[in-house]
């Protein structure tokens, strides 16, 4: 017999984006004290669920968190994925992923900021961090995807950002209730 894990529906507009080209810049550089580091080799499992857990709280991000630590380590520790955390002098501000396992694309498939670090005005600078980070790889495209969960300045943040909406489909999503992830009423089914 089967267990049925008990979980909230959720639906969400998710929009795919596209960017076919480098932005031709300028960039805006982050402020003095804030740096981007890679996590290298790569980052550790506890490090990530922290990374992601803190990013995306608020914002319904709970596939990676539904992963035992030996799916997440699988995924960590491939050679395609990389990790890179924003810091300054207390430590982390937020991080994004890139993905190369569609190469020659590479995704931004994760990308967010503490919610100590939202509302300073270094999501733009931090974006392009990761634009130009993915750029320098020479992918013939970069892409991106966020939805109606996320923050509500995501979408214009990347169409600014120089990416290209593709469509825009509606998904329904069950939401482990275990997780304990708080579920706006605008979102529920």
């Amino acid at each position: 017999m089967r267990l049925v894990e008990p979980t909230t529906r959720i639906a969400v507009d998710v929009t795919f984006l596209r960017m076919d080209r480098r932005p031709p810049g300028p960039f805006a550089h982050l402020p003095y004290g804030l740096k981007v580091e890679t996590c290298l080799p790569r980052c550790s499992v506890a490090h990530y669920r922290e990374l992601y857990a803190t990013v995306g709280h608020d914002y319904v991000w709970w596939l990676r968190r539904t992963l035992s630590d030996a799916e997440l380590d699988a995924v960590l520790s491939d050679r395609a994925i990389s990790i890179h955390v924003l810091r300054d002098a207390e430590g982390d501000l937020g991080f994004y992923e890139l993905d190369r396992r569609g190469w020659p694309v590479i995704n931004l498939a994760y990308f967010g900021l503490y919610p100590r670090a939202v509302g300073l005005g270094i999501g733009m600078a931090f974006l392009q961090h990761a634009i130009r980070a993915a750029w320098e790889e020479s992918p013939v495209a970069l892409t991106v995807n966020t939805c109606t969960a996320d923050h509500p300045r995501a979408l214009p943040n990347y169409v600014k950002a120089g990416f290209t909406r593709l469509r825009t489909v509606r998904e329904e999503w069950p939401v482990p209730d275990r997780l304990g992830l708080p579920i706006p009423d605008r979102l529920r089914i």
